[in-house]
Order: C-alpha cells, then sequence, then structure tokens
C-alpha cells in the first residue's frame, strides 16, 4: 500500500498535542491592529483548540502527525 499524502495546508496550520488534541491559531490578528485593545491582541496570541467534530476531520488529513 502506498504511502497517505499529508495535506501541506492543513499542516501549516495545525499542530496535534500530546494528547490528542488538535491546536490553531486564532484569527484576526494579522492587520488593522489600530482598533484592537492590547489586551484583545494579546488574546489572539494564545493558542485555540478545535472542536472534537472538527479535529476528526484535520486527524484524516495530516496521518503522520
Amino acid at each position: 500500500m502506498p504511502k497517505m499524502k499529508t495535506s501541506r495546508a492543513a499542516a501549516k496550520r495545525f499542530k496535534l498535542t500530546k494528547t490528542g488534541k488538535v491546536k490553531r491559531s486564532k484569527a484576526y490578528k494579522s492587520h488593522i491592529l489600530t482598533k484592537k485593545s492590547a489586551k484583545r491582541k494579546r488574546n489572539l496570541r494564545k493558542a485555540g483548540f478545535l472542536s472534537s467534530a472538527d479535529a476528526k476531520v484535520i486527524k484524516k488529513i495530516l496521518p503522520y502527525a
């Protein structure tokens, strides 16, 4: 059986934690930052996690992560 291909788009956006959760970065932190408060920008730096339903799909397209 041939090797499975990893979705490169997903590999750049998601990482798997040791417990199997899918870690993601938050949106809305790349531009138009002047009107956003410091607290809001600071909280956008923290990692987010996918819901279990979304995580199933991502785990399928990241077979070797």
